[in-house]
């Protein structure tokens, strides 16, 4: 999915998540280390299994129904939790949770060269607080900051793009957003120790799962 350059429009899904919320006979689940469409084929028939039917799925959150009770609440948790996912209650991990599915769309699954506003602005206006207050949230719960996040999901991303060899140095520069090839570089070596050239030269594959950052 592609939102970049429509600010009005991206993550719209995002933007009214943030209570766990209870909507006539069915419920907004949020689900930790869901961070791909893989994630959502895993999950879709994990709840199906428990009798939910499932309304909608999206990266971070699954609306089911009927609304399970607290028993059933513990069941869907420990299914979740065999392949790797995490039910989310706390008020705060669901503000993170949702910021990070934002940036992880954004990152690998959007041409950042079309982005026509900050990652700021972005994050804060989808989820309609105070960028400030969400910033705390994130650093206290990461141990890191949004924005350091963010980079070193764009040095992932990049080590993809890397690997492939479709594109060069310079390509891969405009499609993630940088102002140039050495601005790139930099960030780069700062995250891994290796230029990229080195990273690409090594043969090594030396990526990180994206749910791990």
């Amino acid at each position: 999915m592609n939102y970049v350059g429509n600010p009005n429009g991206l993550y719209s899904q995002f933007s009214n998540i943030i209570n766990f919320e209870k909507k006539r006979n069915f419920m907004l689940l949020y689900i930790k280390n869901m961070v791909c469409d893989r994630c959502v084929t895993t999950i879709r028939p994990q709840l199906e299994s428990l009798g939910f039917t499932v309304k909608e799925i999206i990266l971070g959150r699954a609306e089911i129904t009927p609304e399970p009770n607290e028993e059933q609440l513990q069941l869907i948790a420990a299914t979740l939790k065999i392949p790797g996912f995490e039910l989310i209650n706390k008020e705060t991990d669901k503000i993170t949770e949702v910021i990070k599915n934002i940036v992880i769309d954004m990152v690998h699954h959007s041409d950042l060269s079309q982005l026509k506003t900050s990652y700021s602005d972005l994050i804060a206006n989808h989820l309609n607080k105070d960028y400030t207050y969400l910033s705390r949230i994130f650093s206290n719960s990461q141990g890191m900051t949004i924005e350091r996040f963010i980079i070193e999901q764009k040095v992932e991303k990049i080590k993809e793009l890397l690997q492939y060899g479709e594109l060069n140095l310079n390509e891969i520069s405009y499609q993630m957003g940088y102002s140039s090839s050495a601005h790139l570089s930099t960030q780069f070596k700062s995250i891994t120790g290796l230029t990229p050239s080195q990273f690409k030269s090594s043969g090594r594959d030396k990526r990180k799962a994206i749910d791990k950052i």
